[in-house]
């Protein structure tokens, strides 16, 4: 199978994000509808798997099924098309790094996006997970209770920024690897592992929690709260902002998508456009002009 290397992973990743950053606002709501929506089938799927495993017998197992099957989420995004916010916080600012797009190009996906995510994740959580019976039931819903209360009130505000950063480090590094595949089979592969290991670590990834928290509260999980949520929300946005922007476009901009003249440059050179070594040579040129005298500037 075909693969890209760095450098041109790099090169795909800014023309994808600038092409991102210019969609239309009503395609980019409709797209982020859907990834929201896919995420959410993810985390369905995860929790109905998941269910009834006893801890004492099982271990830490169900976690990683847990994140083996919520993979099928970002499958779904990155393979039938469609927008999410956190694999976009990589590639619309390296695009921006690289000077394809204006800041207004990216405030304006995140927010479009951001707006579509989170409408298709919540209405999976309603009708599909709650409305259905599928998360009622007796086994699930103690699945989702623990995975809410978890993650809604027992998360303190560092720990959410601590554990969606690596979450979205994770993603990112699942979207970076599916670009340097050509076919279906490469990205799958490069998308399964990092999305396992961040479910199964058990971090934060702010439209999954979209989907997880708001389906609690729609199946009348007890303590938990509205603010519980959007607290929640807001410190993972926060994680998932940084672990992107900068572990993953911050750090293969640096790498790979500055111009060759920054990189090889060293300190005390003159700069790339050699503005400053053609006025130095033209006030050379002029200096040595004037001392051969008048004479000198006809020849």
């Amino acid at each position: 199978m075909p693969v890209k290397d760095p450098q041109a992973i790099t090169d795909a990743g800014t023309a994808t994000g600038a092409k991102k950053a210019k969609l239309a606002p009503n395609k980019a709501l409709v797209a982020g509808f859907l990834a929201g929506a896919y995420i959410g089938f993810g985390g369905l799927l995860a929790i109905t798997v998941s269910s009834g495993l006893d801890p004492e017998r099982w271990g830490t197992l169900p976690t990683l099924f847990t994140g083996a099957v919520f993979t099928v989420g970002l499958m779904l995004v990155v393979i039938a098309g469609s927008e999410l916010l956190t694999g976009n916080m990589a590639l619309v600012p390296l695009a921006l790094l690289r000077g394809k797009i204006k800041v207004t190009h990216l405030i304006g996906n995140f927010t479009w996006v951001l707006l579509g995510n989170l409408v298709g994740a919540l209405f999976v959580a309603y009708f599909l997970g709650v409305q259905s019976g599928v998360l009622t039931a007796d086994l699930p819903l103690e699945r989702l209770t623990g995975i809410a209360q978890s993650k809604g009130i027992e998360e303190t505000e560092w720990q959410i920024f601590l554990r969606a950063l690596g979450c979205n480090w994770l993603v990112c590094l699942a979207v970076w690897m599916a670009l340097a595949a050509d076919d279906v089979a490469g990205k799958i592969l490069a998308i399964f592992f990092p999305i396992m290991a961040f479910v199964a670590m058990g971090f934060d990834h702010v439209i999954a929690n979209m989907f997880f928290l708001p389906a609690a509260m729609f199946a009348g999980v007890p303590d938990l709260t509205w603010w519980d949520t959007i607290h929640n929300w807001i410190f993972a946005f926060l994680g998932n902002l940084v672990g992107a922007a900068v572990f993953v476009a911050g750090s293969y901009y640096y790498l790979y998508g500055r111009d060759e003249d920054e990189d090889e440059a060293e300190p005390g050179d003159t700069p790339s456009n050699g503005r400053f070594f053609d006025r130095d040579i033209s006030a050379t040129d002029r200096s040595s002009r004037a001392d051969r005298g008048p004479a000198s500037t006809q020849a």
